[in-house]
């Protein structure tokens, strides 16, 4: 009985503990869902600045407790992508630099709003964090919007480039067949020009003849009209 008693308690200690594990996955997933998808760091729940190695930590952590094949939540997927992505992002040096960049503008941005300095004590209260990120949000929501904005010019100015060369492809495919189709008429338009050619001197001729024949008709009967002398 006791036997059966101990049992029975590993059993329920076992599923409470498989319920609490579940409830970790599922809180963890929420989280990265609600996280603001711009901020890598939020996302992977870190701090600016931290070393790669806290960031390598973290990923493999977070991504063995939500992974698709290790919790039914039907949102694990969605969750787990933008959790690697989150980590290709600040293992990108640029990316990560970009970031941290902005993140500074964002906290400098907060102070000279507030008229402090780096050194007021403002700034080492859970307050101020807050704020920071509210802050870092504000600013790297306007720079998705002007590098989308870049993007989109971009996009234009190519399509116009791109609408100039295919205009002027199309203007020399239209001469090229100008020039051959010319060039396949040249036999015919020689020909015609030759049959005009012959077709015009018999005419000329007759004419010339004519006059002729008729200057000689008038002086042969100019000499007939003279009489002779004495």
């Amino acid at each position: 009985m006791a036997s059966d008693s101990a049992k029975e308690d590993k059993e329920a200690l076992n599923a409470l503990d498989l319920e609490a594990k579940e409830f970790e996955k599922d809180a963890e997933i929420d989280r990265i869902l609600r996280a603001f998808r711009l901020d890598a760091y939020a996302v992977l729940d870190l701090q600016p600045g931290v070393p790669e190695s806290d960031i390598k930590v973290t990923y493999r952590k977070k991504s063995l407790l939500i992974h698709p094949d290790k919790t039914k939540n039907p949102q694990a997927p969605d969750a787990f992508d933008r959790l690697k992505k989150a980590q290709t992002e600040l293992m990108d040096e640029k990316h990560r630099a970009r970031l941290d960049e902005a993140i500074a503008d964002a906290r400098m941005l907060l102070i000279r709003e507030n008229k402090w300095t780096v050194d007021s004590p403002e700034l080492k209260t859970d307050d101020f964090a807050k704020r920071w990120r509210e802050k870092s949000k504000e600013v790297l929501i306007d720079n998705e919007h002007r590098r989308r904005r870049q993007m989109k010019a971009q996009l234009q100015e190519e399509g116009r480039e791109q609408a100039k060369q295919e205009a002027e492809l199309e203007e020399r495919k239209r001469k090229r067949q100008h020039e051959q189709d010319w060039e396949a008429t040249r036999d015919e338009r020689i020909s015609s020009w030759r049959t005009f050619q012959k077709g015009a001197r018999p005419s000329g001729d007759s004419e010339n003849g004519s006059s002729i024949s008729t200057a000689a008709n008038k002086k042969k009967k100019k000499k007939q009209k003279l009489k002779p002398i004495g």
